[in-house]
């Protein structure tokens, strides 16, 4: 079992959605992507926040396992987002952001972080996503996420940044945004060939899609009778699916690939059942394993008896 590495923003989120609203909630992307990632594997996390962090949100990450070593307190406020979501429960409507500490965030990684074997470089400028890949030492795996922001002001450093991981999370939107591709499967097709041996496009309720070796993958999500807060969802997703390969040991195959896809799609339908990271923050392995079972059952289609359906009998 590999440890992994996440560098990214730690933040106080503000969110209102149809189904109430939290207030200076615990939040940021490698916030997210820890406590679904160490449902399998050891977690570094490398970030900054400001004086005013509660004391509660770090004892929380270390208690549920995750090394917060590399979490560097500066002298100011912490990063802070705030933003409401429509009856759809679709993007969000940003209704103030203000990166304070984050703002000058420039990651520098100790010994330990160097060596890590498998690294997600979270929503942070692709430039330092860059400078945190140039530090490490012949990592096996990394994989990295990105926003329209970078897409629309570095989109040639992302794309530089693209040459050299194995693994790119991106929405259909901004994925459809950074190709300049009509859809997702033309996008997809577009970033691979870029650099990225895979390619995750998630499309919300409507599931998501990986491109691994030119072949296309499709998966459900896990239907819910409703959302309260898809705020981290995404970085849950790759939480999931990074906790699950470092777990194996299996980076490459595409059925390791698929059980990847399937526990990034559980550990996200925890996430939205509750605000900020409460859903997640106390959930057990256990339960995490019946909802992939779960999961699995629904997706599976038995073949015919004789290998090939029949058509019908005209009358």
């Amino acid at each position: 079992m590999e440890s992994i590495l996440v560098v990214g923003s730690i933040a106080l989120d503000t969110v209102k959605t149809p189904a109430g609203e939290v207030a200076d909630g615990l939040g940021g992307s490698a916030t997210y992507f820890s406590l679904a990632a160490r449902q399998f594997a050891p977690v570094r996390l490398v970030g900054v926040v400001g004086e005013d962090f509660p004391r509660e949100h770090r004892e929380l990450l270390a208690r549920r396992g995750v090394d917060c070593a590399g979490l560097k307190t500066a002298k100011g406020k912490t990063f802070r987002w705030s933003g409401r979501y429509g009856k759809d429960s679709g993007a969000a409507k940003t209704l103030a952001t203000h990166l304070n500490v984050f703002k000058d965030f420039r990651p520098r990684l100790d010994e330990a972080h160097r060596r890590s074997k498998v690294v997600f470089l979270a929503n942070i400028d692709p430039e330092l996503q860059s400078e945190v890949l140039a530090q490490m030492h012949a990592p096996a795996l990394v994989a990295c996420d990105t926003m329209n922001f970078w897409i629309d002001s570095k989109p040639e450093a992302l794309k530089e940044l693209l040459s050299k991981v194995d693994v790119f999370f991106v929405n259909d939107e901004e994925a459809k945004r950074l190709s300049r591709r009509p859809n997702a499967l033309q996008a997809a097709l577009t970033i691979a060939s870029w650099g990225p041996s895979v390619v995750v496009v998630k499309k919300g309720e409507h599931g998501a899609l990986m491109l691994v070796d030119g072949r296309f993958f499709l998966f459900p999500p896990f239907p819910l009778p409703s959302i309260k807060d898809p705020t981290g969802a995404g970085d849950t997703f790759a939480g999931g699916f990074l906790g699950y390969l470092a777990s194996s040991g299996d980076y490459r195959s595409v059925g390791s690939l698929k059980r990847a896809m399937a526990y990034g799609t559980v550990l996200a339908s925890f996430n939205v059942e509750d605000f900020s990271t409460r859903s997640i923050e106390t959930l057990e392995r256990e339960r995490v394993d019946e909802r992939f079972h779960d999961l699995l059952e629904r997706m599976s289609v038995p073949r015919a008896e004789s290998g090939r359906v029949r058509r019908p009998v005209a009358a």
